[in-house]
Parts: structure tokens; C-alpha cells; sequence
């Protein structure tokens, strides 16, 4: 592990979380092995779940020092939760991926079916990959990614990083915070009890969040007690994911376009204490919950929002997720020459996700923080491209060499976890606070399973 690398980030990261404040000490490191890349992702991993962990210590003035271990960090930015007795499910659509183009690269995501179709509306169906290759390596890549966003469906061209640099939505984001705070008028003095085993216990958080970086931050905040709902549309499937993201969490459906549901949302909402969610940036404003009608129906909202390419310019409502902004802003193609391979090279696990996933549950906590010190509530921005430009600045020097990862669970002390698919076992935290387990209370559950209240 690079401790240079990691007091960096840990630096920039407490900034984005509390402004110029003197940071908190760096987290104690052990078992500091590291995934091999070309940029710091396993001091990513430790420092973004350790921020979140000492955000906790400090809603609760804990003055207990904060451990992670590295190893471990690693592994939950891989995968938290292994299947047992039973294969475990697949990742990736059979047609998504990486394919050469006319010029260059381009990832095409095809995970949910809708993007599915919208690919295949541009380039048409094939029975097996070779084919779908066959018809790429006609496009140029950029031509091919916004025709593919046209059609509704999400697209990278692989950039560099100078490309990206001068590309307008690469300079949007360069102008960015990492978090983009905003304080909101206060509300009632909340009655949470902030106990140090549960801090969280009594927290009502309305979960508006799919796929990894989202859910990965309300897990985060429903292993510390609190009480989330997550809320998916109808239809909407991620199987590779639910046993390891939904833990802890009720999960209802509503169709927000429909009147009967959308009302029955901001009834949710008025209850709720926190606010996470990850739409693209003006699709709640188009369902007339904005920002401030948010702040009138919920008076102290902690509201956390993601999105995947940056809150300004030209890509701020594009689909985006973290595989292709590695591709769009450079990773994959610095991974390619820093390997010397010759295709895109990204990086070992979906980080980008993950770390902005903790960096929002660490908000949310300092959100909560703020309102039980002086009552306000908060508002808070994060992308993904914003935690990519942040993991650009940390990479290692050419030549060095890391320990390299490996799952290997006999190193983690897992716990056995039944879920309504069958047993499984999870890695035990990444971070350690002295009085404050992190525990899911319950396994995870498919869309639907409880009912849209609180």
C-alpha cells in the first residue's frame, strides 16, 4: 500500500466532506495488501470506506480510532456476499462489453433489457457476439456511441485522458467539487437517539438508487440501523446484485408515472429523514419533486444525489455507469498502455461506483450530523465521473509493482447468510470502530418483497 498515495486522497476526500477543516487523522492500515493497477484503487477502497466510518465516529462523538483493513476494502469493492452450493449469477449481458470499432474502442451496456433493445435498434440483433463485433467494426466509435445514446441506450467511446481533458463534458466535471454541498432551511428537532451500537436506529431513508454506487451507500447506512426502503419501478430486475447490495433494506415498487404512486412517494417522502438518490439530473424536477419542493414537503432533508457523468454540461442527463466512464474519461486506455495490452484495460473492480457509494453514505452521516447540531438540512452532489477525476490524480509510478488480490476466504473469517435464494457467506467489515458493529440485520430480498410504507 502506498500511504502517500492514501494520505492524498484521504486529504481531498475530507475536503469534498467538511470543507477546509482540519482533517481527521489518516485511519490505522492493516493487511495492506493491494489489487495490482495502474492507479490507487485499493487506497481508494480503504479510504472512501474509512471516511465513511470516521463520518460515523463523529455523528456520535466517538473518539475511538477508526481501522480498515485493506485487504478486505478491496475484496467489498469486488464482491461482499459468495454464493454457496449453487452457481452464482451472472454479471454481464451476453452482448455486453468491449468491441473494436472503425477507430478505436467503444463498451457497449446492454444489461437491463431496455438498453438491450435500444443497441439492438441501431445495430440489430445477432445471435453471438462475433456477429455483433462483425457490425461494430463498421462504426467509427463516436458516431456509433451517439447514435446508440439516441436510441436510449448507453454507449463509450474509449478516450484518453487529453481527449477527455478537452472534451466539454470532461471540462465540466474538472470544475466540479467532489461533493457539491448545499445547505437548506432547518426542520423539527429529530428524535433520533444516536445509540453507539445502532447509530442509525430510528432513521428513516428513502432509497431512490439502483445498480452499485447507490446502494451500496444505503447499505452502508442500513448495516449502522437504519431503517431504508428502497423504491423500484415495475419490472425492473438486477440479479447479479440483489443478494449483495440489498441487504438490510425493505424494498417496495412504485411507478412514479402514474398519479396514485407518485402521491403515495411523497407521502414516503415527508417521513423521511434522508433522501438517497441516483436518477439522472433533472428526471425528479420532471416528476415535480425538485430540490426545494423536495425541501418543503420534508423540512431538514438530508438529500444525497448521484449521477453518473457530472452535474453540469453537456452529458449532465446522459445514462452512465461506472464501466463506461472508465471507458469515456480515460481509465481504460491509461490501464491499456500501463499494461501494455492491446485492447482497454480498466480497472480491477467497479471503483468508481463503489467509492462513490461510500463517499455518499459518509455525506448522508455528515448531513445527519449538521441537523442534530444546528438543525439544518443538507443537500449533496456526487458522480461518478467526479471519484474518476479524483482516482486519476493517484496512480502509481511506472514500473511499481503491488502485492495483487485474491479471493480467497479462508483470509476474511465470512459469515454464513441465508437468503431467499439459498445460503451464501459474506466477508465481515472492511473498517473497524471500537463499539459500533457494521451488520445487516436482514439478507436481501427482491423488488416488491414489502410494501411502499414506512
Amino acid at each position: 500500500m502506498d500511504h502517500q498515495l492514501a494520505t492524498s486522497l484521504w486529504q481531498q476526500m475530507w475536503q469534498g466532506l467538511r470543507g477546509n477543516s482540519a482533517p481527521q487523522p489518516l485511519p490505522t492500515f492493516v493487511d495492506t495488501a493491494t489489487f495490482s493497477s495502474a492507479f490507487a484503487v485499493s487506497e481508494l477502497a480503504a479510504t472512501s470506506i474509512g471516511l465513511a466510518t470516521q463520518a460515523t465516529a463523529s455523528l456520535i462523538a466517538s473518539s475511538e480510532p477508526v481501522e480498515v483493513n485493506v485487504r478486505l476494502a478491496s475484496r467489498w469493492f469486488q464482491h461482499s456476499f459468495m454464493t454457496l452450493n449453487r452457481p452464482a449469477p451472472q454479471l454481464w449481458d451476453a452482448f455486453a462489453g468491449d468491441y473494436a470499432s472503425a477507430d478505436g474502442w467503444i463498451r457497449l451496456h446492454t444489461n437491463a433489457a431496455h438498453h438491450r433493445q435500444a443497441m439492438e435498434s441501431v445495430l440489430g440483433q445477432h445471435h453471438h457476439r462475433d456477429a455483433l463485433a462483425q457490425e461494430v467494426s463498421r462504426w467509427r466509435a463516436s458516431e456509433l456511441e451517439q447514435a446508440i445514446v439516441d436510441a436510449g441506450g448507453c454507449a463509450a467511446e474509449m478516450r484518453s485522458a487529453a481527449a477527455w481533458q478537452q472534451h466539454p463534458q470532461g471540462q465540466a466535471v474538472s470544475l466540479e467539487p467532489l461533493i457539491d454541498w448545499q445547505i437548506t432551511p432547518s426542520g423539527p428537532k429529530p428524535a433520533w437517539l444516536l445509540p453507539q451500537a445502532r447509530p442509525l436506529l430510528g432513521v428513516n431513508v428513502l432509497d431512490l438508487t439502483r445498480i452499485i454506487a447507490g446502494p451500496v451507500a444505503t447499505r452502508f447506512l442500513a448495516s449502522l440501523g437504519a431503517h431504508v426502503l428502497r423504491i423500484d419501478p415495475p419490472g425492473w430486475q438486477e440479479p447479479g446484485l440483489d443478494e449483495e447490495i440489498s441487504c438490510g433494506k425493505r424494498r417496495a415498487v412504485l411507478d412514479l408515472t402514474h398519479t396514485d404512486d407518485r402521491e403515495q412517494l411523497i407521502r414516503l417522502l415527508r417521513q423521511a429523514d434522508v433522501l438517497v438518490h441516483g436518477y439522472r439530473a433533472d428526471a425528479l424536477d420532471r416528476l415535480g419533486l425538485d430540490a426545494e419542493t423536495r425541501q418543503k414537503i420534508a423540512p431538514g432533508l438530508v438529500d444525497v444525489s448521484l449521477n453518473a457523468w457530472g452535474w453540469q454540461g453537456p452529458w449532465r442527463n446522459r445514462r452512465g455507469f461506472d464501466s463506461l466512464v472508465q471507458m469515456g474519461c480515460g481509465i481504460a486506455e491509461q490501464g491499456m498502455h500501463w499494461q501494455q495490452h492491446d485492447k482497454p484495460t480498466p480497472l480491477p473492480v467497479q471503483a468508481l461506483d463503489h467509492a462513490t457509494g461510500y463517499l455518499m453514505a459518509a455525506a448522508v452521516l455528515t448531513g445527519l450530523q449538521q441537523r442534530v447540531e444546528n438543525g439544518n438540512g443538507s443537500q449533496a452532489r456526487l458522480s461518478l465521473a467526479r471519484t474518476a477525476q479524483l482516482l486519476q490524480q493517484h496512480r502509481y509510478a511506472p514500473g511499481s509493482t503491488q502485492t495483487g488480490i485474491t479471493a480467497e476466504v479462508k483470509d476474511n473469517l465470512p459469515m454464513l447468510e441465508l437468503t431467499p435464494w439459498g445460503l451464501g457467506i459474506r466477508l465481515r467489515a472492511a473498517a473497524y470502530l471500537p463499539g459500533t458493529p457494521f451488520l445487516c440485520a436482514t439478507p436481501g430480498c427482491l423488488p416488491g418483497t414489502d410494501p411502499a410504507s414506512w
